[in-house]
């Protein structure tokens, strides 16, 4: 709750950017490069604070990378959520991974089946999708019952410097080395094996190459690796390999997925156990005895498949609480983000809440987003301007992929012109609510943009960086931080659980007790902050 005096208005918008982080240095800093006098002119005269959106802040590892799951997520719930990352760790250090009933019933039929375990995930440490260490732990586990295990290894070079693998593929071997009847069965880069957009002919190949041993071949995975360098493809494009003399998944075997992120895990999924699926054709279709997964990935998918860790339920969320006022809301993205502004801002639920209307504005089919680092965020931003004008809703949560989707590319060049589309956008938001009086707090989910090059390998930068984010509040009466009733104000820094409240705040709407993040409006005697680009300093 504030004890700052509002005057609700609408409709209020939040608006993520997703990927916009704040960095002060210029140097390989998209956003300090390019041009944005909107942005430039939202920090010099508005209330601005920097916002958490790492580590311990937003439910993770102390350390560890953000990302848009996790950033959605804390952003509806208005709290920090336990994410699968830690549960999972922790499940593996104290043994209880183990004793998963869901785990030992698939062990079970194996060995009544005589079938092998196709354990897959990607292999990394990045911990956004997965962690290689996870699956270590599980082949520990179905090798001491004496289990064969076969992993289906997707490559990362996106959470991870791009041409990373052959150092974590060396360590993951080294880990499963004790265990005989483990080996890595085809190697994949996740641009195939994990598509979240339905290219279906992406995950064709991955879908091959594991189930019917369809694919390039090598004597091992490092040789796969080496050779997909010499043609200069890095980790995450590298195509479909066949290590050894992996003959594909037959009759009584089980699947086991080790990403716990859901939206990259659900096509191979649904091309695997889906009876119903129809993106490609499937010549062969094994009968799995088990198909288990780390964590729920759809409510589609759940039929088919049991599960390790199921989601913890998260009540009173933004939207949930605006709904049961009797309010109405829009949620609107382009594909790539689209689940986040629905799903995962939703605490993990599919379902719109009632007065809960959505929009979504297909992504450019393009192989990769330098190639359209505008992407679709002109469409997104006419209709979102055409859904402020109209005065139908009191809240309207949009995302912008560019910053996080171009800079995943590494490319400067592209990135600047992403910033940029992003900039321009915002100009005509600002405008929009400034027809209807409505206010607009803008904000990231995490860092990515502002940093292109990797500043000890000189690689380029795919990740995502554990930088604070800009908070910004944006309407006519907050120019300057003045409150609609003439109290001079600010914002003050927080981290992304406190998003909610203070959007509840400018509503108008109480704060349940479930939400335990806070208001980040405050009321202040003289304002001395000064704003520069993308950083505050006093």
């Amino acid at each position: 709750m504030t004890d700052v005096p509002i005057d609700p208005t609408r409709p209020v918008v939040l608006c993520i950017l997703d990927g916009w982080g704040s960095r002060a240095e210029a140097e390989n800093n998209a956003i300090i490069q390019a041009n944005t006098p909107n942005f430039d002119e939202m920090t010099r005269t508005c209330p601005m604070a920097f916002l958490a959106t790492s580590g311990l802040d937003v439910g993770l590892p102390d350390g560890q990378m953000g990302n848009s799951e996790v950033g959605h997520t804390n952003l509806g719930a208005g709290r920090v959520v336990l994410q699968d990352l830690p549960r999972i760790d922790k499940a593996v250090a104290n043994g209880e991974l183990s004793e998963i009933d869901s785990l030992k019933s698939t062990i079970a039929r194996l060995k009544s089946t005589g079938g092998v375990c196709h354990l897959m995930g990607l292999i990394s440490p990045g911990g956004v999708h997965s962690h290689q260490d996870h699956m270590v732990a599980l082949i520990r586990i179905l090798s001491d019952a004496r289990i064969p295990v076969m992993v289906h290894g997707f490559l990362d070079g996106r959470d991870v410097p791009p041409r990373s693998a052959k150092g974590y593929i060396r360590k993951f071997e080294q880990d499963i080395s004790p265990y005989e009847t483990a080996g890595i069965a085809t190697i994949t880069g996740r641009y195939y094996a994990m598509d979240r957009d339905k290219r279906w002919d992406r995950v064709e190949r991955a879908y091959n190459a594991m189930v019917n041993a369809v694919g390039h071949h090598a004597g091992d995975a490092l040789a796969a690796i080496s050779a997909s360098y010499d043609t200069d493809i890095s980790d995450e494009f590298m195509l479909p390999a066949i290590i050894g003399d992996y003959q594909g998944m037959k009759d009584g075997d089980a699947i086991l997925m080790a990403n716990f992120r859901a939206d990259r895990a659900r096509e191979i999924l649904t091309a695997l156990v889906d009876p119903d699926f129809d993106g490609f054709p499937r010549h062969k279709i094994p009968d799995f005895c088990a198909r288990l997964g780390m964590s729920e990935y759809s409510a589609a998918l759940s039929p088919f498949m049991e599960t390790l860790f199921p989601s913890e339920e998260i009540i009173d969320t933004l939207g949930e609480i605006v709904s049961r006022n009797g309010l109405s809301q829009l949620r609107i993205a382009e594909t790539e983000k689209y689940a986040h502004v629905t799903f995962f801002f939703n605490g993990g639920s599919e379902d719109a809440y009632d007065g809960e209307d959505r929009i979504l504005i297909p992504s450019p089919d393009v192989a990769t987003y330098d190639l359209k680092p505008e992407m679709s965020a002109p469409e997104v931003t006419d209709r979102l301007v055409s859904a402020i004008t109209s005065k139908k809703y009191d809240l309207i949560v949009v995302n912008f992929a560019n910053p996080d989707m171009v800079g995943h590319t590494g490319i400067m060049s592209a990135a600047i012109i992403a910033v940029e589309t992003i900039d321009n956008s915002l100009g005509q938001l600002t405008k929009a609510l400034k027809t209807v009086g409505g206010t607009m707090l803008v904000t990231a989910d995490h860092g990515n943009i502002e940093l292109m090059t990797d500043q000890k390998t000189h690689q380029p930068h795919t990740a995502h960086t554990t930088n604070l984010v800009p908070c910004i509040l944006v309407n006519d009466t907050a120019v300057g931080g003045l409150l609609n009733d003439g109290d001079r104000f600010a914002l003050q820094d927080g981290s992304l659980a406190d998003v909610a409240p203070t959007i509840l705040a400018l509503m108008g709407l109480e704060q349940p007790d479930s939400m335990t993040g806070h208001c980040l409006l405050k009321t202040v005697a003289n304002i001395t902050t000064k704003i520069t680009k993308g950083q505050a300093t006093a």
